[in-house]
């Protein structure tokens, strides 16, 4: 399933998130423009490398340029290739209007970036020795979509479903749309056990752990932040 928009559209103008893909592009326009030699140093910088996390955390110092821990927020920038960042600036786009206007847009930048921050750590915590980058937005976008489950559960996602050799649209409530989404994380962070790391992450170089685990925070610190106020409300349709 492919979402194409939803039908709660925002009565602001959301700047946060037209900014946040803004920067995200403008990264891997960078990364385009690099040698495979210089893209991996790229990544070992500014991507979250799990081993060099857990020996930063632990007062070993790891020899490099950019703090580790700092990595938690700079790899929410950066990303594999197209189809990683295309997908991951689609979810942003349809889903993160509304979480901004119901948040603001203040306290939905530290909600953005706190909810990516602690989707690497939980998957850093099933992967704390792995010596490969781990990298991209999708952490913190969890978070966002778990924020929305909470906020807008009725609103219509139109998304695409692939029948055959054919493709329709149909008319989803979020609810269902990522509620789903949320459990196939869920299982496949479980299933992941079972399978060695690859780039960074679980199973085909999808972090499902980070998935899981954004959402999860999502859902807990929307709330806490207002999201489900009166003013926040009033915000809203």
């Amino acid at each position: 399933m492919v979402p194409l928009r939803d039908e709660n559209p925002s009565r602001i103008t959301p700047y946060v998130t037209y900014g946040l893909i803004a920067i995200n592009i403008l990264v891997f326009v960078y990364e385009l423009s690099l040698t495979d030699f210089q893209l991996a140093q790229f990544f070992e910088l500014f991507a979250v490398v799990p081993k060099e996390l857990t020996a930063s955390f632990s007062g070993i110092p790891v020899n490099q340029p950019v703090p580790e821990p700092l990595t938690l927020v700079t790899s929410q920038f950066i990303h594999a290739g197209f189809v990683h960042i295309g997908f991951n600036m689609l979810f942003l786009w349809i889903f993160g209007n509304n979480v901004e206007e119901a948040l603001g847009s203040l306290k939905y930048l530290v909600f953005y970036l706190t909810c990516g921050i602690l989707a690497s750590l939980t998957q850093w915590f099933f992967s704390a020795q792995s010596p490969i980058p781990s990298l991209g937005a999708s952490g913190a976008i969890a978070g966002v979509m778990g924020a929305y489950i909470l906020k807008f559960p009725t609103a219509r996602v139109v998304t695409l479903i692939p029948l055959g050799l054919f493709w329709t649209t149909v008319r989803i409530p979020a609810v269902f749309f990522l509620g789903f989404w949320f459990l196939q994380q869920a299982f496949n962070s479980l299933a992941s056990f079972d399978v060695r790391a690859h780039i960074g992450m679980e199973s085909g170089g999808v972090a499902y752990w980070a998935h899981a685990g954004g959402f999860v925070f999502g859902a807990i610190l929307g709330p806490l932040l207002g999201l489900l106020s009166d003013r926040a409300e009033s915000y809203t349709h």
